[in-house]
């Protein structure tokens, strides 16, 4: 395999790994708001706070390799999207914050305020969106270069059915991708009320999201032909995604199997996502950004390669270690107490944890310290 090739496919791992890990990060946020106003807060919080506690914090470690990769194998990237990414990448900024100051808030005395669940759930869920523009803008109609300088067409994004179509998509696959995982989440913890208010979300969110990927299908047809019999050519990736849609949707509906209803659900897009990525190619940024003579330098290139996938065996099992300690474990998931015992010089110590609030903090730590030997 080249070293383009290898390259933007581990990019497009790290960036699909965000687009699950995300996705039920900041739909658990949308729906800890919605609870709020529904007045089912106090049957699905306990769930949803049990996910967002342990891992919020490492949800943007996927995205930030992504880019960083990017700028680092296809240096053209960073010259003509710049401009491009002024405007969703300040706006993805912003709600990062937004989203990010609600757990100091929620700390120190706001953890109830509707303002601040708002700020906190619509936030999440817009990001997605405003990220989705860049994929929208890859498709190419909207930079232009005329005399060594870039132009970006904002209006023209504005104007035009596939970025909507795009950003729609976003929306209610995180939703949808969130349902699902929490429905199961709500299954392991043995949760029966929990888990029917958000099976309900998983159903009703299903229908959305695959008519909104075939309003992408109809998009991508006016938008870039080239692109839609590529991915035409590639249907089989698309047929499977859909059987794999149909079975997550079944085990639901049918209240069984909700384990494997969440896998068919990752594999229900991984087989889009990157069905979508290699009818894509050759091109990053059509027509002006392709992976073969946008590639950096040999040397450069291997350096990079070597990094990124160190970082992924790095990456893979210090979340599986997080999965394993804290998401799936029996007494974690299901809220009790976590008794974990040791010894440290002559003394020993015992601490009783309880799941964090909001953050991947310890709620209380109890020490009790032996008699010196």
């Amino acid at each position: 395999m080249s070293y383009e090739l290898l390259g933007i496919t581990v990019l497009w791992i790290f960036l699909f790994g965000y687009l699950i890990v995300a996705s039920i990060d900041f739909g658990a946020g949308f729906f800890s708001y919605v609870s709020s106003i529904t007045g089912k807060r106090h049957i699905i919080n306990n769930v949803i706070e049990r996910y967002l506690s342990p891992v919020w914090e490492v949800t943007n470690v996927f995205l930030i390799f992504f880019y960083v990769g990017l700028v680092g194998f296809f240096p053209d990237a960073a010259y003509y999207y710049g401009t491009a990414l002024l405007v969703p990448g300040s706006l993805a900024t912003i709600l990062l914050a937004i989203r990010g100051s609600y757990y100091a808030f929620s700390t120190y005395g706001f953890k109830n305020n509707r303002v601040y669940m708002f700020l906190y759930g619509v936030s999440g869920w817009l990001i997605p969106a405003a990220l989705s523009t860049v994929l929208a803008v890859s498709e190419g109609g909207y930079i232009t270069e005329q005399g060594g300088y870039i132009t970006f067409a904002f209006g023209k994004l504005f104007t035009n059915i596939y970025p909507y179509s795009v950003i729609l998509l976003a929306l209610v696959s995180v939703l949808y991708i969130s349902a699902m995982f929490l429905t199961y989440y709500a299954a392991k913890a043995e949760d029966s009320a929990a888990l029917e208010v958000v099976r309900k979300y998983a159903l009703f969110w299903s229908t959305p999201t695959i008519l909104a990927s075939l309003f992408v299908f109809y998009a991508i047809r006016g938008h870039n032909l080239d692109h839609f019999n590529n991915m035409v050519s590639n249907a089989w990736m698309f047929i499977l995604s859909f059987l794999f849609f149909l079975i997550a949707v079944f085990c639901v509906w049918k209240r069984r199997n909700y384990g494997w209803a969440f896998a068919c659900v990752v594999l229900q897009f991984g087989f889009a996502w990157f069905g979508y990525g290699k009818a894509h190619l050759p091109y990053v940024l059509y027509p002006y950004v392709n992976i073969h003579d946008s590639i950096t330098n040999p040397s450069m290139a291997t350096a990079q390669i070597v990094v990124f996938i160190l970082g992924l065996l790095i990456l893979i099992p210090s979340l599986f270690l997080l999965l394993r300690l804290f998401l799936f474990d029996a007494n974690y998931v299901k809220g009790n107490n976590i008794k974990l015992k040791g010894g440290l010089g002559n003394g020993e110590f015992s601490y009783l944890l309880r799941p964090a609030d909001h953050r991947g903090l310890v709620h209380r730590i109890r020490i009790l310290v032996g008699r010196p030997r």
